[in-house]
């Protein structure tokens, strides 16, 4: 049936609860949020909650919360399929009334018989069509004693649609066979509801994972018998893994909360789904998410698999968190750390302006940067730089504390005051001889900022006790 269709464009994103928001899920919603802010559009939310076993408040709740995280806002209010069974019970009588859909009482030993029945022929497996000969009073009376399940009688002809992505697509619904479509009028599946949905919340394009390509034709074939509108639809490439081949389970079974756990923002995320099939007009892989509004178009995005790159996303979230200033870092940086840091405001920010250049994920602060806020632990033999000595080492960090301590009080406690003092101590006595010890003194690491900025951030009270620290343990060392 064809269909012009009236604006706004109408897109929806309709997870279902049965866990937790997944990586390949969130980037089909950008997409379809991406392309209708893009068109102007609205983008609804729809909770397909049927399977009463599976679907569970938490996982919805989570959702939304991993939703709102990245900014994919909705408009108008969030649809359950939970609230909506006297509209699917309408239709469902309606196919009956019509007889375009059935009453099967078949038993799983049954279906499952005439399965390998028609396997040992060589023939494609379809449920025969056996029940759909039952006179309807008699099935409508069985039916109220019986076990059943609701059949949609399929017709045989091909059906065709113009994919948005793949192009031109023809399915034989013959080769499909009667699908079951509810299994009671309060329980309608997956096919049906949708279907349903789509059509009473005016939806114009399902945007949707290749996954769903084999159930268009389906819905299409529903959408004609019910008289409804045929939505344009775009079946997006599926994530691949580095090889090309099915996403290793651990990326597979990843959720955005395991993502926002490790400490990926959501900016990295939002950047890195985008590129998992889209290419912007401009070749580059940094993108804003009002570049990907501006120039999103499904003439950018690529028919064959998408590769994830766990690589790229990490890049991608050091360069994010790179150029995060550093007082909206210390928000973000709020679940990552220990509550008493976040009372430390200032010092915070100006140790997250040292350390965010070595920092791919938010989680690593704490690690990284616990000398900042705890007495470090180290070997007194850490402080010796190579080839010197324990005296060399403590004559150099007590006459570094002098120099420290005579920095004049008139003189502000800048990075540029302490870099004069100290540089003009490692210049006359060796670099690596006065600047080591001290990093050692003050971070207790190998590998920190340098002991400069580190001196700075400590200020000058701390940093002259963890010198004197150093020199006890180099006077208590063998």
């Amino acid at each position: 049936m064809a269909y012009t269709f009236r604006m706004p464009i109408k897109v929806r994103f309709a997870p279902s609860p049965t866990g937790y928001l997944s990586l390949g899920n969130a980037r089909t919603a950008l997409f379809n949020w991406l392309f209708a802010r893009h068109e102007g559009g609205e983008f609804l939310l729809r909770i397909e909650d049927t399977d009463k076993e599976r679907s569970k408040k938490e996982y919805e709740e989570s959702i939304i919360e991993e939703l709102r995280w990245l900014g994919i806002t909705w408009d108008g209010d969030l649809e359950r399929q939970s609230e909506r069974l006297p509209v699917y019970e309408r239709y469902l009588k309606r196919l009956l009334g019509e007889n375009r859909a059935y009453f099967c009482f078949c038993t799983p030993e049954e279906l499952e018989a005439e399965r390998q029945a028609q396997l040992s022929q060589g023939l494609q497996p379809k449920y025969s069509g056996k029940c759909g000969t039952i006179p309807r009073d008699v099935a409508e009376k069985r039916a109220k004693l019986e076990k059943h399940v609701i059949r949609f009688r399929m017709p045989s002809h091909e059906i065709s649609f113009t994919d948005l992505i793949r192009g031109r697509v023809t399915f034989d619904l013959d080769l499909i066979g009667d699908i079951i479509i509810a299994k009671g009028f309060q329980e309608p599946l997956y096919n049906f509801a949708v279907v349903v949905d789509d059509e009473e919340m005016s939806i114009t394009h399902v945007i949707r994972g290749e996954d769903h390509l084999s159930n268009t034709p389906r819905q299409v074939a529903m959408q004609e018998a019910l008289g409804f509108r045929v939505p344009v639809y775009a079946h997006l490439p599926l994530i691949l893994g580095f090889d090309r081949k099915k996403l290793s389970k651990r990326y597979l079974d990843a959720s955005l909360k395991d993502f926002r756990a490790q400490g990926y923002l959501p900016e990295a995320l939002l950047n890195f789904m985008a590129l998992l099939g889209w290419h912007p007009t401009v070749d580059k892989e940094v993108v804003s998410i009002s570049e990907m509004v501006s120039d999103f178009s499904f003439k950018k995005v690529q028919r064959g698999g998408a590769v994830f790159n766990p690589e790229k996303l990490e890049w991608l979230n050091a360069y994010y968190i790179k150029n995060l200033p550093a007082d909206i870092l210390a928000e973000r940086m709020a679940d990552f750390i220990p509550s008493a840091w976040l009372q430390e405001k200032e010092k915070l920010k100006k140790v997250l302006a040292v350390e965010k250049e070595r920092l791919k994920h938010l989680s690593d602060f704490e690690q990284l940067a616990s000398f900042f806020f705890t007495l470090p632990e180290y070997d007194p033999a850490f402080l010796i730089w190579r080839g010197s000595s324990k005296m060399i080492a403590a004559d150099n960090l007590s006459f570094l504390a002098n120099v420290v301590r005579g920095i004049p009080n008139h003189e502000l406690w800048s990075k540029e005051a302490v870099e004069k003092y100290v540089m003009s101590v490692a210049e006359k006595r060796g670099r690596g001889e006065v600047l080591w010890p001290l990093r050692v003194a003050l971070s207790g690491r190998e590998a920190s900022p340098g002991p400069i900025e580190i001196l700075y951030i400590l200020g000058k009270e701390e940093s002259l006790a963890r010198v004197e620290t150093a020199l006890k343990k180099l006077g208590s060392a063998r």
